[in-house]
């Protein structure tokens, strides 16, 4: 056969290896068509493992229950059958060359005996010597809300520690704080349904195109043609899809927000009704208002007097108008009065327990509503205060455990920790599913600070991180999709997520871990009936009877899956429902019913820029693609290629000109803790006198600021004084 008969075979095989990978067939569970290779024998049900917004994804099995593939769910109310770029690659770092497999003693393997027996003869050595607050645990907000509850309940009332605290504390602190003094409690009252139901939607110092895709697009299928407002010094990506953007000035959103309530008071755009059947504190807030008419204080917010005027016009002209912020207002020196403020506004124009309105928090991690609740750190369990005994009682009941070893003092925040470590009062420190040696603030500090310690254990999915390189004893976990249990997301939707992958070598689930610690320390008599993580979900259930959280309507992990998750509260007798809000009766959780008014005058930055470092540092998520420190997305070769593989310094171009800066040139970054080098990209995104660095860079938490909000103890990420040349 000569080369010109055989040219349409050559062209077109129709047999042949990449035929047969390519071909799709008919597949089973609504799965569309799929190779034969790729073709599940069954599906499991999970919640995604990154962020906060809790989607709901269909895991694809083969005949040995192994996960082979993912797609979204469709039927979940979260995301209806979407996905963001870490949800599809949720899988891939499950796969890692760098997953632990085995404890590491000083670097070398050991096995689980050996591990379990230095982790509790140091601990013990530890605490015999400098007593119970010598040692201590930092949680975190990605591991199961039953594993959570096990660590706390394990470190405090089985092995008797009294200090731990969660890298939640890096994000979601300040919402919690304000939540409780103004509502009574820590409770985001909105559904996502109302990022569909309003007509204005302000967000501050939030940009969900980057951080909440998903959520973005419940925002996107809003058939109200809304309003949307952005607050935010940079032009984010949201910021360019709004209606409205205003750029303030760094950290001046406090004081946006008090010349705004000043101005819906002088106009006659509040609820006296609301405001006198469902508040207290209104008269004192109104004669506060008096320093802030907007006029005074249109250079401190950068803003012109008719960019102020639209905004505060749309917000009172607004039937339905929605609050929504994130790190932004959360990460700030006086950031809790910040979330409060637009609290105040939203109660103010009666925004809060109807469709479309609220103020809103939206969380970060996939589990920090979990960690909120449960984590047993700063807060007793469920919802709980350490300092009364009347909780102390009801919570030792719900477990079975001795009231005695419940602590009567809450523990130290995470920067009191480090501090702590730092002046050498606390010794040992065991740190779960976080790495605070690349994301704490002022990098080189913490770094220098665990090297103090006696004893560090570092307990996760990789040994590589930084903080595993500094451990002494690394104990190697599960992840996500390799355990059972359940998630609460930003909405307070508690899912359920289903093993799906075993975990590496000698990994195991936290959950196993901490029983396992429990029998070599000698308290397991204590944990008895938590066999499972459903046993455990059982026994949570219990303890927040009676709490605004209640969840003892849930009927087990059967329930959740086949509801597609459900909100708290859910109490005997309750319609599941799938979206439900909170305060639409407007009674809130305090003594008497009623949301209180707290404000405060605003403080200056503690480093404002000056001749030496000019420039204000701004730091965000880079892109979708990214996740905090990058300890699993990393990865993902696919998701390494959606974003930019320098540091990218985003400069506005009359600074580049003053500076002598090209696009696309290396440049150092120096504030006064550190120097770093970056590639400019100069943009318009930013205002003259900012700079902006994402957050998820090894190097980027060099150059931040060690200073925390003083009711949240929150870090303020979002603002010191650089220079660039």
């Amino acid at each position: 056969m000569n080369m010109s008969a055989r040219l349409p075979e050559l062209i077109r095989a129709f047999n042949g290896p990449m035929t047969k990978e390519l071909v799709q067939e008919p597949a089973k569970f609504g799965l569309g068509s799929l190779p034969s290779r790729t073709q599940p024998v069954s599906v499991a049900h999970a919640v995604c493992g990154f962020c906060s917004t809790g989607c709901g994804l269909k895991i694809h099995l083969d005949e040995k229950g192994q996960a082979i593939n993912l797609t979204p769910n469709t039927q979940y109310p979260v995301n209806l059958g979407m996905a963001c770029p870490k949800g599809w690659e949720a899988l891939t770092p499950l796969y890692a060359a760098d997953r632990a497999t085995t404890p590491l003693l000083n670097g070398e393997a050991v096995d689980w005996d050996t591990a379990m027996q230095v982790f509790c003869r140091k601990f013990e050595a530890i605490m015999d010597q400098h007593g119970r607050e010598s040692v201590a645990f930092l949680s975190t907000g990605q591991i199961m809300v039953e594993e959570m509850a096990f660590l706390g309940a394990l470190a405090k009332f089985g092995m008797g520690m009294v200090h731990g605290d969660g890298n939640t504390r890096q994000c979601m602190a300040t919402a919690v704080a304000a939540y409780k003094e103004s509502f009574g409690f820590d409770a985001p009252p909105y559904t996502y349904a109302d990022f569909e139901q309003g007509d204005v939607l302000v967000f501050i110092g939030a940009n969900p195109c980057i951080a909440h895709p998903i959520m973005w697009q419940r925002v996107l299928s809003n058939s109200n043609q809304p309003e949307i407002i952005v607050v935010d010094p940079r032009k984010t990506e949201t910021a360019m899809a709004a209606t409205q953007h205003l750029p303030i000035l760094p950290k001046s959103d406090l004081l946006l927000f008090y010349c705004l309530a000043h101005w819906l008071v002088k106009h006659g755009h509040v609820k006296p009704e609301y405001i006198a059947d469902h508040t207290n504190g209104y008269e004192g807030f109104c004669e506060f208002l008096k320093d802030y008419a907007p006029e005074q204080h249109y250079a401190s917010l950068g803003l012109s007097e008719e960019e102020f005027l639209k905004f505060a016009e749309t917000i009172a002209n607004g039937k339905s108008v929605s609050f929504w912020w994130t790190m932004g207002v959360n990460q700030g020196h006086e950031a809790t009065r910040t979330a409060q403020a637009i609290i105040n506004v939203a109660l103010m124009t009666g925004n809060i327990g109807r469709p479309g309105t609220g103020a809103n928090s939206i969380t970060g991690q996939c589990n920090a509503m979990g960690s909120r609740l449960f984590s047993n750190t700063t807060n007793l369990i469920g919802g709980h205060d350490f300092t009364k005994a009347e909780h102390r009682a009801k919570v030792a009941q719900a477990l079975d455990i001795p009231e005695e070893r419940i602590p009567q003092k809450p523990s130290l925040a995470y920067d009191q920790i480090v501090q702590g470590i730092e002046e050498g009062r606390i010794k040992g420190l065991w740190m779960i599913a976080t790495n605070a040696a690349h994301s704490w603030i002022q990098q080189k500090r913490i770094r220098e600070v665990l090297q103090k310690l006696d004893f560090f254990v570092v307990q996760d999915m990789y040994a590589t991180t930084e903080s595993a390189q500094l451990a002494h004893l690394v104990l190697p976990a599960a992840g996500w999709g390799e355990k059972e249990g359940t998630f609460i997301n930003s909405e307070r939707r508690i899912g359920v997520s289903r093993k799906v992958s075993r975990a590496p070598g000698q990994a195991l689930a936290d959950f196993h871990i901490f029983r396992l610690i429990a029998e070599y320390w000698g308290c397991a008599s204590l944990f008895r009936s938590w066999t499972s993580p459903e046993a455990v979900f059982e026994r949570l259930q219990q303890v927040t009877k009676g709490q605004p959280c209640e969840i003892t309507g849930i009927k087990g992990y059967d329930m959740l899956e086949s509801h597609g998750g459900m909100q708290w509260p859910l109490r005997p007798g309750d319609e599941p429902g799938k979206e439900r809000r909170l305060f639409e009766d407007g009674k809130f959780y305090t003594p008497d019913g009623r949301a209180k008014f707290v404000y405060e005058a605003p403080h200056a930055v503690p480093e404002p820029p000056d001749a030496e470092y000019p420039l204000v540092l701004l730091t965000g998520r880079g892109t979708s693609a990214q996740w905090h420190t990058q300890t699993r997305t990393g990865k993902s070769a696919i998701l390494r290629k959606l974003h930019p593989t320098a540091l990218m310094l985003d400069i506005h171009p009359e600074d580049a000109l003053k500076l002598k800066i090209r696009d696309g040139q290396t440049v150092t970054v120096s504030s006064r803790r550190a120097n770093i080098t970056a590639q400019a990209r100069v943009s318009t995104t930013m205002r003259p006198g900012q700079v902006f660095l994402p957050m998820h860079d090894p190097q980027v938490n060099q150059l931040t600021l060690s200073v925390v909000d003083p009711y949240s103890r929150q870090p303020s990420y979002k603002h010191c004084a650089v220079r660039v040349g």
